[in-house]
């Protein structure tokens, strides 16, 4: 009966000769693994809790029938897939959010940089324009969306009554199916002007002055040649990074839509997360608006790998 132990005693004296041969340098290493370990598991724990769990709780709810404030569901398998594609107002949005981000990115990056470059060409005032141009990256969206709302108004908006005044064609802006999705792509692209401007003016203080001596001793000595042959080429990694923002920003539009045309008139103006939004949350269908948010997540991770994969190659030079 004595055997059992005596194996027992003799294990733990080995286990206790082996542990405390054990180098320092070994002991050490295994305390800083430890920390580590220790330090990194809260942030690992409230990574799986609020990313990972609800991204597979959305997959999963995407499989099924089920609706907000129900009891029971089914498993209807890529069913909420098919009738999404087959859906003529969700083509409408997935459309009409490439057209927005197109229009946002493009005219975003354009007038970011051309406000940068005339604000680093004074001499005064540098802080006062940099403030007011960042200032609509700051304020609320749905405030500026109030305001362009008056501004936009069809007979009271300053903006018609302006054109009036000086014999330009008026339009009811936001009602109008041919301009609501413009609008709301300038309404983009005021809001992301500060974002892209302070970027820019970053990248422009990187550029090295010898560069731009060296370009005019070679000839280039209009501004057109500096700009074409010194600026944009070492602004091609902030281009990048501000392309990738402003890409997000514009797929996360919503509150703008929700405030100025819910998506209307007809489907002109339905983007995705609006109908992510109202099939959820207004129609209840919570298992389409999975279907929908799992589509919305596709088209953000794929843009983004093609921006990060793409354009890095283009724009960093060795």
């Amino acid at each position: 009966m004595s055997e059992p132990h005596v194996f027992a005693d003799a294990y733990i004296r080995s286990l206790t000769r082996r542990c405390l041969a054990i180098s320092p340098a070994r002991q050490q290493a295994f305390v800083a693994a430890f920390a580590g370990y220790g330090l990194a598991g809260p942030a690992v724990f409230f990574l799986l809790v609020l990313f990972l769990a609800p991204v597979v709780g959305v997959f999963f709810i995407a499989l099924t029938d089920w609706q907000l404030g129900a009891g029971s569901f089914s498993f209807v398998g890529l069913a909420n897939y098919r009738e999404a594609f087959e859906d003529a107002t969700f083509r409408a949005s997935l459309a009409n959010t490439a057209v927005y981000v197109l229009i946002v990115v493009s005219g975003t990056l354009l007038t970011g940089l051309v406000v940068a470059l005339l604000i680093e060409s004074r001499k005064s005032c540098r802080s006062f324009y940099r403030a007011v141009h960042f200032l609509p990256f700051m304020a609320t969206v749905t405030t500026m969306a109030i305001v362009w709302e008056a501004l936009l108004h069809p007979t009271m908006g300053l903006v018609n009554q302006i054109f009036a005044a000086i014999g330009v064609p008026t339009a009811n802006w936001l009602r109008n199916e041919n301009t609501v999705l413009p609008v709301l792509g300038a309404f983009g692209i005021w809001q992301n002007l500060g974002y892209a401007m302070v970027l820019f003016l970053a990248g422009l203080k990187t550029i090295p002055r010898d560069l731009y001596d060296a370009a005019d001793v070679d000839g280039a000595d209009l501004w057109i040649d500096r700009l074409h042959t010194v600026t944009l080429p070492l602004l091609g990694p902030v281009s990048m990074f501000i392309v990738i923002g402003v890409t997000l920003r514009a797929l996360e539009c919503f509150d703008a839509v929700k405030v100025l045309t819910q998506g209307g008139p007809g489907d002109a103006s339905e983007v995705l997360l609006y109908t992510l939004y109202r099939e959820s949350f207004e129609y209840l269908r919570t298992g389409y608006g999975a279907a929908i948010a799992v589509v919305f997540l596709a088209v953000v991770g794929t843009l983004t790998l093609i921006n990060a994969l793409v354009m890095d190659r283009k724009v960093h030079y060795q």
